[in-house]
């Protein structure tokens, strides 16, 4: 994935200043060396990667350090604070980002430069959005996305063709709209986009659309005549926020492109379309710096819901090998609602696992995404899964699920492993599965594995209030169940015993079902 070698290269520079009981000059400057050696091989610029040096050795300085001080804390903040600049769109010099995550300390010093403020659509209020962009980086794709996106959100969007230059652009955004329900806007015969931008607007107007969005011709920074029409778009229609689509694979050509987008039409935000690629995409971070706009969005896929909100800080800590436990969570609350949890912890603590339950799970895990995306979230899990895996693992996961379609109601409810074991029903499940006897053994014993581990499981509590003998009490139960559940590898990773108290804090006031459905997806 892109940016996926520089997070790994990052996480490993700071981890071995933990290798260090004494950090002083010497062992930072390695670790500075090793950091913007891996900036400046995922293809940021080196402008910026030279002044984040700077900007890291001025904010700690080992020498001036009060006695008592973690230099190693210090050095990771400064870091992190650095990259979420980049990402969000901070002036240069500034010096803090608020809203640091937990561990990295606070952020309380001054900021000589601001963020650029967002746009934020209003619904009920015409909000026009105006998308340009390098040609071939999936603007018009976007453009759907962005409108799905907010129409799932309550509000009415209506896409508006102006690229007039490409053959075929009205006739994909036309496809586009017309799958996602979006009502669109364009012309076979009139030339002039700018009056096709305005007609399209107007008419959206005066039929109570509130979120009017712009798509206009593909350019770069040499064709002149293009940027004037994009000029005269933006005169004409007037929009609200101006988004920059850029392309995450395109590498240091991105920075002189942006800085052209920039001085010609007001940028607002951007958007960065390839994310599911394997570029370095360090020229995703160059551009950002040099609009001094935000990333409010990422495309990861080519299909019309893989679109995501993007938050620099979570992602920036992701990308350290920090955890974003927040973002794990909400995945979670996403594909296990609270209001099936109840009924699914009455089962398994009556003993209840079944094939049914397997197949439930197994289609949560699918939608949670890809499976590197979620151990990225959990500190010290990050680099766990090798390279290669997490394609056989999903096949792996599809076949079972085939298998299980194979399966009648009395196979998928049965408590008894011996009716699932019979050689002619495991000759007929595998049949009409297309798949061998052998693979159907291999579920069984999938199945035989996570039965197992929720027979350990079984008896989380949350426990009283926060800070009550009776909340220690469940919490070290609690501690005891989830470490003879977890495999040892991963208990390893994860920091040990040490690291799974500190891991259960994070938990603390959370109800069982939360718990166990946590260990379920890191499990499965």
């Amino acid at each position: 994935m892109v940016l996926g070698e520089l997070g790994s290269a990052l996480a490993g520079a700071l981890r071995k200043l933990g290798e260090h009981v004494v950090v002083d000059e010497t062992v930072m400057d390695v670790c500075l060396k090793e950091v913007t050696r891996a900036l400046l091989q995922a293809d940021v610029n080196v402008q910026y990667v030279v002044q984040m040096k700077k900007n890291i050795v001025k904010a700690v300085s080992i020498n001036e350090l009060a006695a008592g001080l973690n230099a190693r804390k210090l050095l990771e903040k400064a870091v992190f604070n650095e990259l979420c600049q980049m990402l969000t769109g901070y002036a240069p010099g500034a010096s803090s980002v608020p809203n640091v995550p937990k561990g990295l300390g606070d952020s309380s010093a001054g900021q000589p430069g601001q963020p650029r403020r967002n746009y934020q659509p209003v619904k009920g209020k015409t909000n026009v959005v105006m998308f340009v962009g390098l040609q071939g980086c999936g603007k018009t794709t976007t453009c759907t996305k962005y409108a799905y996106y907010y129409q799932k959100k309550g509000f009415k969007p209506a896409l508006v063709c102006a690229d007039t230059f490409r053959a075929g652009a009205f006739d994909q955004l036309k496809q586009n709209a017309t799958k996602a329900r979006i009502p669109f806007y364009g012309s076979y015969t009139e030339t002039d986009p700018a009056k096709i931008a305005a007609d399209g607007v107007k008419r959206f107007t005066e039929e109570k659309n509130d979120l009017i969005i712009v798509d206009t011709s593909g350019r770069h920074k040499q064709q002149d005549d293009l940027f004037e029409e994009m000029r005269q778009v933006s005169d004409l229609v007037k929009p609200n926020m101006t988004i920059f689509v850029m392309d995450g694979s395109i590498g240091q050509a991105s920075l002189d492109q942006a800085r052209a987008f920039k001085a010609t039409v007001d940028v607002g935000s951007v958007i960065v379309t390839k994310l599911d690629g394997h570029a370095k995409g360090g020229g995703a971070i160059s551009a950002v710096a040099a609009t001094k706009s935000p990333i409010i969005f990422i495309g990861t896929g080519e299909h019309i819901d893989e679109f995501e909100p993007f938050d620099a800080k979570p992602f920036v800590s992701r990308l350290l090998g920090l955890g974003d436990w927040s973002g794990f969570m909400d995945k979670i609350a996403d594909v296990m609602p609270m209001d099936s949890q109840p009924e699914l912890l009455d089962k398994l603590e009556k003993g209840q696992f079944t094939m049914r339950i397997l197949y439930e799970q197994f289609a949560n895990i699918q939608k949670m995404g890809p499976m590197s995306s979620m151990m990225s979230m959990i500190p010290g899990l990050g680099d766990m899964m090798p390279k290669g895996a997490e394609k056989e693992g999903a096949a792996k996961v599809k076949r079972m699920m085939t298998l299980m379609d194979s399966m009648t109601d009395e196979e998928l409810d049965c408590l008894e492993l011996k009716v699932l074991q019979n050689p002619k029903r495991m000759e007929r499940i595998g049949r009409g599965a297309g798949c061998t006897p052998a693979h159907v053994v291999e579920l069984i014993e999938q199945y035989k594995q996570m039965a197992k581990m929720m027979g350990k499981m079984k008896g989380l509590k949350a426990g009283p209030k926060k800070g009550g003998h009776g909340s220690q009490q469940a919490m070290s139960q609690n501690l005891s169940q989830m470490a003879s559940a977890l495999p040892p590898d991963m208990l390893k990773q994860i920091g040990g015993m040490g690291g799974l108290q500190g891991l259960m804090k994070q938990f603390e006031g959370k109800d069982a079902g939360d718990m166990q459905g946590m260990m379920q997806k890191m499990m499965g």
